[in-house]
């Protein structure tokens, strides 16, 4: 278990790795992927139960995680090779032809950590009750973890899913929505308004609870209070309450950063803002 002070370095670090790999290849999506940042780090390094050197695309009597919104594949990257699935110097690879760490999470090359191709919005959400499901007719008490972006949730594939999984009591479940309330092109309430997500999931049958996403201390209080809640014998939505761009001034609720990377000048400046904790792979 790491101290809250070891998280926020081990998240500054991960910070300046999403900056770095979007910038080198001028490609990617940095501002969904700082938000998530603190998140991911609390998930991977102090909630999960995982294995990360014996790696099994299987999962079994360990928790999994997916990641629907796969367009912040830097970050969930960054996470993984810090928590130790491959080496940290494989980030220098992303987006890059024939790299393992793809603009969107594959499979076909293998990468550890990584159970399912992502970045299709709307998907993630099935695949995770699919593997939920399986986890109870095996017998297997771990948990599933899900996480989406609230753009992503204009997807009518999710709600089909959200049904079912309330309707099927899919009680080892926990579904988050990183609630920047960006998207491409825009904020979401212009977009295409989502309204009242509590609501919504309260009336599909889900249990609802809200997160601060850049409080370590919220993260774990609401985390803990998810598992209990699922021995009611529902999944549970977590509204996640973030700001795209974290950590960065120009960049912070900016949504022309969900798909743009930072010029030499952006990247410096923005690098200059991050406390390089772990050394820069």
């Amino acid at each position: 278990m790491k101290t809250i002070s070891e998280l926020q370095d081990i998240a500054s670090q991960v910070r300046r790795d999403i900056i770095r790999m979007t910038a080198q290849v001028q490609s990617g999506h940095p501002g969904g992927s700082l938000g998530c940042a603190d998140f991911l780090t609390a998930l991977y390094f102090n909630v999960m139960n995982i294995a990360p050197n014996k790696f099994k695309m299987s999962g079994e009597n360990e928790d999994l995680f997916f990641l629907s919104n796969g367009h912040i594949s830097p970050v969930f990257y960054s996470v993984l090779a810090h928590r130790g699935y491959f080496s940290k110097s494989e980030l220098s690879t992303f987006r890059k032809m024939e790299s393992r760490l793809q603009g969107h999470p594959s499979i076909s090359h293998h990468l550890p950590g990584v159970r399912v191709a992502s970045g299709s919005l709307g998907q993630g959400l099935s695949v995770s009750i699919g593997a939920a499901l399986t986890k109870k007719l095996n017998g297997d008490k771990s948990l599933v973890y899900c996480l989406c972006g609230d753009g992503e949730l204009q997807e009518g594939q999710n709600w089909e899913a959200i049904m079912f999984a309330a309707a099927k009591n899919v009680n080892n479940l926990i579904a988050v929505v990183d609630a920047n309330g960006l998207q491409i092109d825009g904020a979401t309430k212009d977009v295409c308004d989502l309204g009242d997500l509590r609501a919504k999931f309260e009336a599909f049958g889900w249990q609802v609870l809200e997160m601060d996403g850049h409080n370590f201390e919220n993260i774990f209080a609401v985390l803990n209070e998810a598992k209990e809640k699922l021995t009611t014998g529902k999944p549970v939505f977590i509204v996640m309450k973030t700001e795209m761009g974290r950590g960065i001034d120009f960049m912070v609720n900016n949504y022309k950063y969900h798909g743009t990377t930072t010029n030499p000048e952006q990247t410096e400046l923005a690098l200059s803002q991050l406390n390089e904790t772990l050394g820069d792979y």
